[in-house]
């Protein structure tokens, strides 16, 4: 299933600092409707995103009543992206297991 959407980038300073892009509503209801189908455990997501022509593979999350997308600090850096950024996402979700 393929996602294109935009989503402001936040930093989240838990007990492992982080950089997300949070899904908007529509597509977060839209994953968690298959979200059982492709989970890999952990309620987490599989995806293949491209982000600024980085193209990288991660797992999102649900929390606060939407997915997060994890942006690693290898693929900021190549994107040119940080908190506060509104970006434009192109994801797939993949199947569990790949």
């Amino acid at each position: 299933m393929e996602f294109s959407f935009e989503a402001e980038v936040i930093y989240w300073r838990g007990p492992s600092p982080f950089f997300y892009a949070p899904l908007p509503a529509p597509e977060a209801e839209e994953v968690r409707r298959i979200s059982k189908g492709v989970t890999y455990g952990w309620g987490m997501i599989p995806v293949e995103v491209q982000l600024n022509g980085v193209t990288f593979t991660t797992a999102m999350f649900a929390k606060d009543g939407t997915y997060y997308l994890p942006l690693k600090a290898a693929v900021r850096k190549k994107a040119n992206v940080t908190a506060g950024d509104r970006i434009a996402v192109e994801m797939t979700v993949q199947p569990a297991g790949r």
